[in-house]
């Protein structure tokens, strides 16, 4: 638990992360998710509770639980007079590492830094020094990776790029991962804990989270086109969207009995079926059903 001025920023929540598991950490602003990763990582001390990291407790043994740890904040403090290989030198010798210029290219070539190692990091975009801050988290090979906006200034392309290290990178390491880009949490995550008003609201693998939302979808494509009241006439349609009156996605609370009236539909009017699948709701439906519920 941990508490500002009285008010509890974070309550009584409860959760383990397994090796080689990449788990989403949700939650919008102000709901606790950044105050619980800090504390995670051995940054923020909490009023009560314990917190243990590769089974060893982050605040009564601090030196060895961090030692295991890469993490990567929100807020990525760097020292911008510094050179790219000259700060993960400085970091590798935080950690103890000795001669490390041979892990140092290694990480520089992992996380996409080769065209600015040797730049200083003020010059740097915020893209790159994100991967500053990611090369440094990875830097003494921690078991556990806390990563806090990760992809916080990337592109496209630069996220997909990332997205694949931090894939790689969950084969064999504890990896938690917050975003608000619920899209690349959904793409690289199994499994994702959503945090609201400093507890936990959900807590499950994706795939058993959006079949137990309840927000289910017909995607449908006609041969021909079809008109929006000839849909909007069969029982159960909450909603309807086409683009081209062809391929349509309805909002339903029961896929079967639309799919069987649809079916009906193509054999009364003679119209031809090309696909018929059921959709269910995005990661991005479950977190505003959630979050938005219990404002």
């Amino acid at each position: 638990m941990k508490s500002y001025d009285g008010k509890k920023a974070v309550d009584d929540i409860s959760f383990s992360v397994k090796k080689g598991e990449i788990t989403g950490f949700l939650g919008p602003n102000g709901a606790g998710k950044s105050t619980t990763l800090k504390m995670i990582a051995g940054y923020l001390k909490p009023n009560s509770g314990d917190i243990r990291v590769c089974g060893i407790p982050v605040w009564d043994n601090a030196m060895p639980a961090k030692s295991r740890m890469g993490y990567l904040p929100e807020l990525n403090p760097l020292y911008p007079d510094m050179y790219v290989r000259e700060y993960l030198g400085f970091i590798a010798g935080v950690h103890g590492m000795g001669d490390a210029k041979a892990r140092i290219s290694e990480i520089i070539e992992m996380t996409g830094l080769t065209p600015a190692a040797a730049g200083k990091i003020e010059v740097l975009s915020k893209g790159y020094k994100q991967r500053v801050g990611l090369a440094a988290a990875l830097l003494h090979d921690p078991e556990v990776l806390i990563l806090d906006e990760p992809t916080s200034g990337f592109d496209p392309n630069q996220i997909a790029e990332i997205r694949e290290v931090i894939r790689s990178l969950g084969q064999t390491k504890t990896i938690l991962f917050s975003s608000h880009i619920l899209q690349e949490v959904e793409a690289l995550c199994e499994r994702a804990i959503i945090i609201h008003q400093g507890r936990i609201v959900a807590d499950d693998r994706i795939s058993i989270l959006q079949a137990e939302s309840g927000s289910k979808r017909l995607k449908v494509t006609f041969r021909e086109q079809i008109q929006t009241s000839t849909l909007e006439s069969l029982t159960g349609v909450e909603s309807l969207k086409s683009e081209d009156l062809q391929t349509w996605t309805i909002q339903t609370g029961d896929t079967d009995a639309l799919s069987k009236q649809l079916m009906e539909l193509s054999l009364q009017q003679s119209l031809n079926i090309v696909s018929l699948q059921t959709e269910s709701g995005s990661l991005e439906e479950i977190f505003r059903s959630l979050t938005a519920s219990k404002a």
